[in-house]
């Protein structure tokens, strides 16, 4: 794995200090490490005032000016006299958290030393974005430090806790996945924990826990904000004494894993709204690993067309994909990120002919310059909805196809390879007849 820094790049990060006004005038200084502001006495910030939220902002240095973003505040974060969501400040300025007046002030640009690499484990970028991510994710993960990776859904969360096992002293142990969007409420203790058999209804047989399962390598728990408050205080606890109680035992069992959490969802306004636990918040993120979206880092897309046609085998592809083509995708949004990128160029590569240009433009519904000719009687063309199934049902098959025949009917691997879930990948072998199913 390709985790070695042979180089270093200089990057300009312009961060500042803000100047609280009070009592006792209090300065701050924001670098490229993030800042949470709020009440809660973990933050990094502490401001007790009326009207500040538990986590009530983040301020962090960026190439572009210092990034202010209101953590889902109750009395909101203003500039300007307009309440943001977030905002950069590039200039002096004076702001406002809740009640609070707070005074910006811009500093020399600090010079960080990026990696000059452009793979970190399976995560590609070369913008200052993801170099950036790179370098903390060296720092922290030969540590035991805890993980925290926030991201949109399909920036890939789950390719960022792989790439910190990976890269860690427990690399050549198990990496064991919990997906806690999946497990019903009613669950969650016993999925998390492990269970006695008979300890209730279902209990057929004993379960062990992931924790205990996970010894000797790392526990990655996958969209950790969807997890029940009454169960968060017992995962703190076992966090903290490095041991669990199945459900239905009087004893605890020991575990020693690193653990790696990813959420999609707003953990900072979580814990203002009272839905995620302040304390199991500040435990997680001893290290904090944020996953740009790739509409803000769209220097990467050409990078990772050719990163992902390598690893479907088609490296040489990329002379098929015009200069039209990848002007139109430079300029899209990517609301799915990265994996719709992944996803788009599996299409463009399953229904294109050798040799003829590869439309991965087309393949995210993005259209090409209107062509000259005739145009096709509305008469002879069937209803809109049932032509689209058609094609999706086509398209579908022949994707699953290319992927069965490339990985041998890996799912493990052809879920790698899409960014679907495993549970997807299954449910679309069988809807298309595929081979069953096999390496879950």
């Amino acid at each position: 794995m390709a985790t070695t820094v042979f180089s270093t790049q200089m990057i300009e990060f312009k961060g500042g200090r803000l100047v609280f006004e009070g009592d006792e005038t209090r300065e701050v200084t924001i670098g490229p490490d993030p800042v949470v502001v709020g009440r809660d006495p973990a933050c990094q910030l502490v401001v007790d005032q009326t009207g500040i939220s538990s986590m009530h902002a983040e301020l962090v240095a960026t190439p572009r000016g210092v990034r202010l973003r209101d953590l889902g505040s109750k009395n909101g974060t203003w500039v300007s006299d307009l309440r943001i969501t977030e905002a950069f400040l590039t200039a002096d300025t004076t702001f406002w958290i809740g009640r609070t007046e707070v005074r910006f002030e811009v500093a020399k640009p600090e010079k960080i030393d990026l990696p000059d690499i452009e793979r970190f484990g399976p995560l590609y970028g070369t913008s200052a974005a993801m170099r950036d991510l790179f370098r903390r994710l060296q720092k922290g993960a030969p540590t035991d430090l805890t993980v925290l990776v926030q991201g949109e859904t399909g920036t890939g969360k789950e390719l960022v806790a792989q790439a910190v096992h990976d890269a860690s002293h427990v690399k050549k142990g198990p990496f064991v996945i919990v997906d806690c969007g999946s497990i019903a409420p009613t669950l969650a203790e016993a999925t998390l924990f492990g269970h006695e058999r008979g300890a209730f209804t279902g209990a057929t047989s004993a379960r062990e826990s992931p924790f205990v399962e996970a010894t000797g390598g790392t526990i990655f728990l996958d969209e950790l904000g969807e997890l029940p408050l009454d169960v968060q205080p017992k995962l703190l606890r076992a966090l903290a004494e490095k041991r669990v109680k199945p459900v239905g035992s009087n004893t605890y069992k020991a575990f020693d894993a690193r653990v790696v959490a990813a959420t999609r969802r707003d953990l900072e306004g979580s814990v203002n709204a009272g839905t995620f636990r302040s304390d199991l918040y500040f435990r997680l993120a001893q290290v904090r690993a944020y996953v740009p979206p790739l509409r803000q880092r769209l220097e990467d897309v050409p990078g990772l067309i050719k990163h992902v046609l390598e690893q479907h085998g088609a490296k040489n592809a990329w002379r098929r994909v015009t200069r039209s083509t990848l002007d139109r995708l430079l300029r899209y949004d990517w609301p799915g990120n990265v994996r719709e990128l992944r996803n788009a160029v599996a299409v463009s590569l399953a229904l294109s002919e050798e040799g003829e240009p590869l439309d991965i433009a087309a393949a995210v519904g993005l259209k090409a310059a209107k062509p000259k000719g005739k145009i096709v009687e509305a008469s002879a063309i069937r209803a809109y909805h049932d032509a689209k199934r058609e094609a999706l049902t086509q398209f579908e098959r022949a994707y699953f196809k290319q992927l069965v025949d490339a990985t041998d009917g890996n799912v493990a691997e052809i879920s790698r390879r899409t960014g679907l879930q495993r549970t997807h990948v299954r449910k679309y072998l069988r809807m298309h007849g595929l081979r069953e199913p096999r390496g879950a």
